[in-house]
């Protein structure tokens, strides 16, 4: 199954696209390991480049929670450049209103010469409705989760809050991200299924 989403800008219109492969499924029911390949595309749907950056990674669900390690979305290739460590994201299955996910907190370290290290602080994070929620690929009805993330590097900090949308079987269908100001900077959609 590909996943083609629209990476919109503050005024909702397209700025790129992005596409994700699940290209192997091991398991099954509580205990499954999901292979994605993801792409960055431009405005027109092509990659970006002629050797397009694939970044893959692999999500599991056991014990009742969907996880994934923050440190597999490095792009292939940066291994030696970026270095990701920390918690692993967390969602459990039994999701529903009310229930609250656990913190996360990682470091991304660049190195380019000198030393660049950002830590990132995924709080406050909460199913706060079931709803029905449509996009370009249909109608979806979703978990509403929202999130507070904190980045700091070079002794500055960025907050912003994402609401995002999960629909069972498919993964993220909608997201909006707002500033410190609650206003909305991007928002990301469903655009189709394959």
């Amino acid at each position: 199954m590909t996943l083609i989403y629209a990476n919109l800008n503050n005024k909702g219109r397209a700025d790129n696209y992005t596409r994700q492969t699940i290209k192997k499924v091991e398991g099954s029911g509580s205990n499954m390991t999901i292979t994605y390949e993801g792409e960055a595309l431009d405005k027109n749907k092509k990659p970006l480049s002629s050797t397009p950056a694939i970044v893959s990674y692999t999500v599991y669900i056991r014990n009742g929670f969907m996880e994934w390690d923050m440190k597999s979305f490095a792009t292939p290739g940066t291994e030696g450049l970026i270095e990701i460590e920390g918690d692993k994201l967390r969602i459990p299955s039994s999701l529903a209103p009310g229930v609250k996910l656990d913190d996360v907190n990682f470091t991304m370290n660049v190195n380019m010469g000198f030393k660049i290290t950002t830590t990132i602080a995924l709080t406050d994070q909460e199913c706060i409705a079931i709803e029905e929620v449509k996009v370009p690929a249909g109608t979806f009805m979703c978990h509403k989760v929202k999130q507070t993330s904190s980045a700091t590097a070079m002794r500055r900090t960025l907050t912003t809050k994402t609401i995002t949308w999960y629909a069972p079987g498919i993964g993220t269908v909608k997201s909006e991200t707002y500033n410190a100001k609650e206003q909305l900077q991007s928002s990301m959609a469903l655009e189709s299924i394959e």
